[in-house]
């Protein structure tokens, strides 16, 4: 199906789409009665409320902001389901840092995007930590795959394997009954 007809069964008049998973959220001018404000309160479809603002209000991020954000959370839960679940990693502490570069005239798109993984653990495997993160760029993270069409993304990732012996209680997810913690 190409985007026209797409865009069009998505916009269909007059017919209920319920049927239809998707994304929601909704924004509303928070002080209409100030002439200058730009705040809007913002409500996802799973019933989050925040702010978002202008630099010059400052009460919330620039919606901008969140589309980094949202890359880095996206990827962050890929990466971490695979390493913990599938690759048996014992992770510690994950971070993922986006840095983002945007076109000069509007729309100021992202032109260049740097994603840089840190993961800290016991024993961790940087292959199994360099998959997990090719996974989720080639495969899970929408958010990635839409900001390719507008940006160069370029990924990196560090691998920190802590020196002390683990603790008895960090363990890695296996298929069967619930983990318990050890004493």
């Amino acid at each position: 199906m190409d985007a026209k007809t797409i865009w069009n069964e998505f916009w269909k008049v007059g017919e209920a789409r319920t049927n239809v998973s998707g994304v929601r959220a909704r924004v509303v001018l928070a002080h209409p009665e100030l002439p200058a404000s730009r705040q809007f309160s913002v409500k996802t479809g799973s019933g989050h409320n925040f702010l978002v603002d202008d630099p010059a209000g400052g009460t919330g991020p620039k919606p901008i902001e969140l589309v980094a954000a949202a890359l880095a959370g996206c990827t962050a839960f890929d990466v971490i389901t695979i390493l913990r679940g599938k690759k048996h990693q014992r992770v510690t502490s994950y971070e993922v840092q986006v840095e983002a570069e945007q076109a000069e005239r509007p729309p100021q798109v992202f032109v260049a995007v740097r994603i840089h993984h840190i993961v800290r653990g016991y024993e961790l495997d940087a292959a199994a930590v360099s998959e997990a993160i090719r996974i989720s760029e080639e495969k899970y993270c929408a958010v990635e795959a839409m900001l390719r069409h507008t940006a160069v993304v370029r990924t990196t990732f560090e691998v920190l394997n802590e020196t002390d012996a683990p603790p008895h209680d960090i363990v890695c997810a296996q298929p069967g009954p619930p983990l318990t913690r050890l004493s």
